[in-house]
């Protein structure tokens, strides 16, 4: 049996200017309304796995259904929210209108997040469980159709990572951060 984790394409929101916290919050819903850039080419082993995959699996965010298509425009999908990227948490302040460039947010924010503050999102526990239930469901799909692949977020598909080499599967420790990348696990029957 195969997993394999494919983090989505780049997205299509570059909004890249100073911004305030609250303007920031207002980004990752753009964010994460948003598509994907369509590419020249992809990673030959992520078309590969996707070629050999029995059932696609994506979040239900647009990034994440797109790249599934791109990779892959033949095969059907099953969308489920279970497979969404963390969340950020809010910050109840403005900060006397501070104002810094969206991945310094992202950075700052997921600092806060690691040390548990979880304000208007799930917390880092929320999230293991979250994963758990999702590397269950995958290796679910893994017993019914033997390969395949979750079109999924960088640090989500991380988390599953963890929970699917906790339940005895093979695979690398980090998955790729890379968009279009791919990490497989596989597990001996």
């Amino acid at each position: 049996m195969e997993i394999s984790l494919i983090r989505h394409g780049r997205s299509l929101w570059t909004e890249n200017n100073p911004m305030t916290c609250k303007e920031f919050k207002k980004w990752v819903e753009q964010y994460d309304g948003s598509g994907v850039y369509s590419e020249n080419s992809y990673p030959s082993e992520t078309l590969r796995l996707m070629s050999a995959a029995n059932i696609v699996i994506t979040s239900d965010l647009k990034r994440s259904i797109e790249s599934a298509s791109y990779l892959n425009s033949n095969i059907k999908t099953i969308s489920a929210p279970l497979f969404r990227e963390t969340e950020l948490p809010s910050l109840s302040k403005n900060f006397g209108g501070l104002k810094l460039k969206p991945n310094i947010w992202t950075v700052f924010l997921r600092c806060l997040w690691f040390s548990g503050y979880s304000i208007e999102c799930e917390s880092l526990s929320d999230a293991k469980n979250r994963a758990k239930a999702a590397s269950e469901r995958l290796i679910e799909f893994a017993k019914e159709k033997d390969v395949v692949a979750l079109v999924g977020h960088g640090f989500f598909n991380m988390l599953i990572a963890k929970e699917l080499l906790k339940s005895g599967w093979i695979g690398k420790a980090k998955t790729s951060s890379k968009h279009w990348h791919s990490t497989t696990y596989s597990f001996n029957k």
